[in-house]
């Protein structure tokens, strides 16, 4: 990715896991309902964007066979289309839900599509990035999946012979299997996440094992359906006496949360006429906004 060095008047937003497809069951909204609001956003940002970074599984299933796509969700297609045509930059990781990536957004979207993590420089903060599947220790089953079945050359050759609608139908079937049931009372049981402790947060754990050896300033990730702002463990350094000192610089771990309840995102900008650029956390038409000290 690029280093940026951004002008008060510019400002790069941040958005994951808008799960397009995912079951009105567990949503406020239903996906048509949410891509319009996805739009307004994006409508949104694109007045004082530099860049706009989806940081993965916007598709609760996205597969590029080689003569087509799933359909629907061409209003988002063509919202990015619109903003990429008019010289916004838009970057697109992959997360686990839509990893199937082959070209498709590049060439017709004029979307810069990543597969892992990436480092990038902006206004001087050192950042890393990326969706936060597969990463740190536990979630061992799907770590375990993704390397037998969705990344094996043999597996993709098999769905690719498939027809689409079946394909996609399986697709959907396991993806819609691994979530909660209607509960006897036919109230809907939203998967509103709950803060485990840094200790816990695998993605979070991550970071700080990158940070021991090789520390950023913000570590930036979805995935985790939960927006969250967690510092990271204070680096310690060896002096030139051999004794342990630490770094008085405070450094963030930042998720993105999600858009199936939730609709927030990040932003990342230069306060008032400052240098200094930091992260706000914030939800799409709520005044609710979370600055860092």
């Amino acid at each position: 990715m690029q280093n940026l060095n951004l002008s008060p008047s510019k400002k790069i937003y941040i958005a994951s896991d808008f799960h397009l497809g995912y079951s009105k069951d567990e949503a406020d909204l239903d996906s048509l309902e949410r891509e319009k609001k996805i739009l307004r956003f994006l409508e949104m940002a694109r007045k004082d964007a530099e860049l706009i970074i989806l940081l993965g599984d916007i598709f609760d299933f996205w597969y590029e066979y080689k003569k087509a796509i799933p359909k629907g969700f061409v209003r988002l297609q063509g919202k990015i289309a619109e903003i990429t045509d008019s010289g916004i930059n838009v970057v697109f990781f992959t997360g686990n839900h839509d990893l199937w990536m082959f070209g498709y957004f590049e060439k017709e979207l004029g979307v810069k599509v990543y597969h892992k993590p990436q480092n990038v420089i902006w206004n001087n903060k050192k950042i890393h990035l990326g969706h936060g599947d597969g990463l740190g220790n536990g979630d061992y089953s799907y770590k375990f999946m993704k390397k037998a079945l969705f990344k094996n050359p043999f597996c993709r050759f098999f769905f690719e012979w498939l027809h689409p609608n079946i394909g996609i139908g399986l697709a959907h079937f396991w993806s819609n299997s691994r979530k909660p049931s209607k509960k006897a009372s036919n109230k809907k049981p939203k998967q509103v996440e709950k803060y485990r402790g840094k200790e816990k947060e695998w993605i979070w754990n991550y970071c700080n094992e990158i940070h021991q050896t090789n520390p950023q300033d913000y570590y930036v990730f979805g995935h985790r359906h939960l927006p969250l702002m967690i510092e990271m463990d204070t680096k310690k350094t060896v002096s030139s006496t051999e004794s342990e000192t630490e770094s008085n610089d405070k450094s963030y771990y930042f998720n993105t949360g999600e858009w199936i309840n939730q609709f927030t995102y990040l932003v990342f900008e230069v306060e008032n006429t400052d240098s200094v650029a930091t992260f706000k956390r914030c939800c799409f038409e709520a005044d609710t906004k979370w600055i860092i000290d």
